[in-house]
Formats: structure tokens, sequence, C-alpha cells
């Protein structure tokens, strides 16, 4: 498969296709009462959201730590309203400028053609050493600035 995409909106449209409300802003993939889990979260980062405030609230913690540039899908797997999703992506810590290329497996459970459940599996150590370690991403996701 591996297929390039240059968002995360790109690639849920991509790897979803007719499972997904058309829409053009990302909010809509979602319901409102959405859960996000991310089981391998370090300390200092959340393992779960609850709704699209706690959602939107977090991309936006995300948006000044990471900067994303493309992602590839390598396998969809469906079975009824949950698909198996397997991709990358590449970018970089910003305020580090080390390289943050992860590796995911998401499994996605659709209802009504929005996306309620998400469970996000990701290794966190590419996380940490993109953002400078777990106390740095820990302060900058709090939206605090290191030594100072």
């Amino acid at each position: 498969m591996n297929d390039k995409f240059d968002s995360f909106s790109d690639l849920l449209r991509g790897a979803l296709g007719s499972r997904l409300t058309i829409s053009q802003e990302m909010a809509d993939f979602f319901t409102q009462d959405v859960v996000f889990e991310f089981p391998y979260a370090p300390e200092g980062l959340p393992r779960r959201l609850d709704g699209m405030a706690a959602l939107a609230d977090h991309l936006m913690r995300l948006e000044p730590m990471l900067k994303l540039s493309e992602f590839t899908l390598h396998a969809v797997h469906p079975s009824g309203d949950t698909v198996i999703l397997e991709f990358s992506c590449e970018g970089s810590g910003i305020s580090t400028g080390l390289p943050y290329d992860q590796n995911y497996i998401s499994v996605v459970t659709l209802r009504d053609g929005r996306i309620s459940r998400y469970r996000d599996y990701w290794n966190p150590l590419v996380a940490l050493s993109a953002l400078g370690g777990a106390q740095a991403a820990a302060m900058a996701y709090a939206g605090e600035k290191a030594n100072g």
C-alpha cells in the first residue's frame, strides 16, 4: 500500500474512505463524545481524552511541540465498525529539531460515519527523544517553558 499523505486528516480520509462522513473539517470526523486512548503515553502526556473539547485542547497543545510532515499508510484492516490502521509519519520536535519518525497502529471505531473511539498505539521513546526527554515533554504539554 504505502500511500503518502500531507496531513493526519488526509490520512484518515484515505484510510477510512466511504466509511467516514465527507467533510473538509477534521473536527467533523469525530462524534461529540469521542474517546481517544493512548495506552503507551509516557508520564506527563494524557492516556485518555473524553469528548471533542478534550481532543481539541490536546491538538492545540501538540501543535507547538511537533512538526509532522508526511504520513504513510501501510495497511487498513476493516472489521465491521472497527478499522485497524498501520501507518507511519515523519516529523521533528519543534524545540529540539530532533527527528520524530513514528510508527502507529490505531484501532478506530466508527458510529454513523464518525469516529467514536480511537486507540493510538505508538512508541513513547520516539516522542520523548524528539521532545528532549520526559521532563521537557511534560513541561511543553503543560504549556511551560524549560529553563525559565
